[in-house]
């Protein structure tokens, strides 16, 4: 098997690299210092988080010389995300740390304030070139394929600017924005995305650039094609919850208002609902085309050391054979381990993204922090879970799932709560409801409004918000679209609808009457009622955007 050496010198989830390189048939030989990189024949830098931290991470660790003495000798060079970021003048996000400038253009933040940010989705690499010399595509870079992104800043594309300079260009769209998703130039490639997050469309990629594949012959593309390809898709997330059975044995379950137990007078006797095996239903959902898995540990698994937590198995086994975002969910916090020892919820979410998370999902604990937040005057401390996490891996690294439920008022000045006029009054004719936040599952309220969360953990740092309601845990009657609508009014980053999914129209409804970026769906999925590529194929009747999966085209 071919090598290729990979530098990670900061932190993030490597390990879905490491298994993407692998499954293209080569394995991954790491730099532990300067001096390897003279050995290196092809390089691979990728990278999360800040700009400047990255660079200054190379520049302190004696990198930044060897690597471009191996850019310039000729030698295969990719860079992912920031590892792409590397290679231009400096970006916004920390304008005194200068980038390699290799490519004379900065890096600027997404600007548009229709838009959620960080930009986190399926988007396009249209390669600029299609059109104009014939239909040869760089690295396999396909219009009709989608591919991961996730990022606040980004390259702004000029026409020609580059081309004229022998640069292969491939871009994305999002919102009035043009941007460069990948470049290329003799030994040098580079993407924006992340090719071992985009499914087979990733690994065509990342194998092509392995095995010098640099040009390729596409398909006749007509406008038409290129212009349905192109933009920011919807993204379609499967959610598992898992929690250890009776029997001990990890499965999927799924309940309504969070009771996981089979009723009453059934033959299991009232055993803990197991929907199946979750590694297997979660490389069955990949290939059905999920855009994410969401792993969502309900148990905690309290009772077992912290480094031998079954949860982090699940995450190594699925990240395998599953090249779509990972993110995991519960018991990310500061803990004491079964020997006494204490350890920081960052070196929790260190040993999930180590095992192949590529988020972390935060809930009880964040309510407890924006609590902290308020009774502070809103200031922060910089020891939350959300803030040493997001500090250390980036803010698209963590999730906040919160669990509200309605709480009705005849009034909006019989609470201090933000409150919404719902055009579904409760039984005792009352109009006006405000979102209460609950802990530990939903078993026990808060006095903090949805809204009072959702900005209090933007300001920490987190990149996204999963929002659940508890009303409509396991109705199987639709996503709340006036919760959903209120909280996207609030913050700037991108929200996840969650609860109520029941038919693929349920996801129409949510994407054409509200701004969410994602929605999520659990039980329907798990029962057999519909396929995630059923509610896709309906949402591109209904004319939304969806990524396909390879297998459709």
């Amino acid at each position: 098997m071919s090598t290729v050496h990979m530098l990670d010198y900061v932190a993030g989830n490597v390990r879905s690299l490491v298994n993407a390189i692998n499954k293209v048939g080569f394995q991954v030989e790491w730099v532990k210092s300067p001096s390897d990189l003279k050995n290196a024949e092809k390089l691979i830098l990728p990278g999360v988080g800040h700009f400047g931290h990255c660079l200054s991470q190379l520049s302190k660790g004696g990198y930044l010389d060897p690597i471009k003495a191996h850019i310039t000798s000729g030698k295969p060079f990719m860079g992912i995300c920031v590892g792409l970021q590397a290679l231009f003048d400096g970006s916004e996000e920390d304008c005194d740390v200068p980038g390699l400038g290799l490519i004379p253009v900065s890096m600027q933040k997404f600007n548009d304030d229709s838009k959620s940010v960080p930009h986190i989705g399926w988007n396009s690499a249209m390669d600029t070139k299609i059109g104009t010399s014939g239909n040869s595509s760089f690295y396999g870079l396909n219009p009709s394929s989608k591919y991961y992104y996730v990022h606040s800043y980004a390259a702004p594309y000029t026409p020609g600017l580059l081309e004229e300079n022998g640069w292969s260009v491939a871009t994305a769209t999002y919102g009035d924005e043009e941007f460069i998703g990948a470049i290329a130039r003799g030994n040098i490639f580079a993407t924006q995305f992340h090719p071992e997050k985009s499914g087979e469309a990733g690994l065509r990629t990342l194998g092509a650039f392995l095995n010098g594949d640099q040009f390729q012959t596409l398909a006749p593309q007509t406008s038409l094609s290129l212009k349905k390809s192109d933009g920011l898709t919807r993204r379609i997330i499967a959610c598992l919850d898992v929690r250890a059975n009776d029997s001990g044995d990890l499965v999927v379950t799924k309940g309504d208002q969070y009771d996981v137990r089979e009723k009453d007078g059934v033959d299991t006797g009232g055993q803990v609902r197991n929907l199946g095996k979750p590694v297997d239903m979660a490389k069955a959902y990949y290939e059905q085309g999920a855009d994410e898995v969401t792993f969502l540990n309900i148990t905690s698994f309290r009772n077992c050391p912290v480094a031998d937590t079954p949860m982090l198995e699940i995450l190594k086994r699925t990240s395998e054979t599953v090249f779509v975002p990972l993110t995991i969910g519960g018991g990310i916090k500061d803990t004491i381990d079964t020997d006494g020892t204490p350890i920081s919820a960052l070196d929790v979410a260190t040993m999930y993204f180590k095992s192949g998370a590529d988020k972390v999902s935060i809930g009880s604990d964040a309510v407890i922090a924006a609590e902290e937040f308020y009774g502070a005057g809103e200031k922060l401390t910089g020891k939350t879970a959300i803030e040493s996490i997001s500090k250390a891996y980036g803010n698209q690294a963590v999730v906040v799932s919160v669990d509200p439920k309605r709480v009705y008022v005849s009034r909006p000045e019989d609470t201090n709560h933000h409150t919404i006029r719902s055009q579904y009054p409760n039984a005792a004719g009352q109009s006006f409801c405000w979102y209460q936040c609950t802990i530990k599952g939903g078993r026990e309220t808060r006095d903090l409004d949805v809204r009072q969360l959702a900005k209090a953990v933007e300001a920490m740092g987190a990149g996204e918000i999963l929002l659940n309601c508890i009303d409509k845990d396991g109705s199987n009657s639709g996503f709340d679209l006036e919760l959903i609508n209120d909280v996207k009014a609030a913050i700037k980053i991108p929200v996840i609808a969650s609860s109520g999914a029941g038919s693929p129209e349920h996801f129409a409804e949510i994407f054409e009457n509200t701004n969410t970026d994602a929605a999520l769906g659990a039980g329907m999925f798990h029962r057999g009622e519909y396929t995630v590529s059923e509610v896709k194929n309906y949402l591109s009747y209904r004319g939304f955007l969806v990524r396909e999966s390879e297998g459709d085209r």
